[in-house]
């Protein structure tokens, strides 16, 4: 299998939206490397690499090496511009991390055991699709396991009762409470208040 968490790239001189024009039409992606203190550095990538490896979800929230010009440097994808229509990726931004400096960045978050809510009578909704988190690039999860094996019809689970793994924190509660996101709820099945109202005026009558 391809490594999708390494990816060669050369430095490149000609800039402007002429110069990034021509290297699409050559199946080369311009980019750009950013962070850690150091200048910005102009990048071209191979298109069908890098259009490979952006289909695996790991690859927006794991640590990448870039070879650039043959000297490797580990970064984050930050930000990736594509085409409205066609197959294309228009632009790249990757960010360099050092290994002794905390990382911000949004990972995926994948709910498990979501059948034991139906089971119970519930249907699940989702609050979010990712989570912004800080740590060490050598902590950084691909992904936020939530199991909602335990929640209850009526239920809502916050960042508050998500477990991260050691050495991750969330961005938003280290806001404070008020930024307690809730993640997901178990909702009741529609037409269950309103059927138990029904119920409720039988009795009485």
């Amino acid at each position: 299998m391809t490594d999708i968490f390494t990816l060669d790239a050369e430095v490149r001189t000609d800039l402007g939206k002429g110069a990034s024009r021509r290297l699409r039409h050559a199946n080369k992606v311009p980019a750009i490397l950013y962070g850690e203190g150091k200048e910005p550095v102009s990048l071209t990538l191979a298109h069908n690499k890098v259009f490979r490896a952006q289909q695996e979800e790991a690859f927006y929230s794991h640590v990448l090496t870039l070879n650039v010009d043959g000297k490797p440097v580990e970064c984050l994808i930050k930000d990736m511009q594509r085409h409205p229509f066609k197959p294309i990726i228009m632009h790249m931004d990757f960010m360099r991390v050092d290994a002794t400096h905390d990382v911000h960045t949004n990972v995926p978050v994948h709910f498990i055991n979501e059948e034991a809510v139906v089971k119970k009578g519930g249907a699940v909704a989702h609050h979010i699709a990712e989570i912004a988190i800080t740590c060490l690039p050598g902590k950084l999860p691909e992904y936020i396991e939530v199991d909602l094996a335990d929640l209850e019809v009526g239920q809502t689970y916050h960042l508050s009762d998500v477990k991260f793994p050691e050495g991750v924190s969330s961005d938003e509660l280290s806001k404070g409470e008020n930024h307690d996101q809730a993640v997901v709820t178990a909702n009741a099945p529609k037409g269950s208040s309103s059927d138990d109202d029904a119920e409720e005026e039988t009795t009485e009558e």
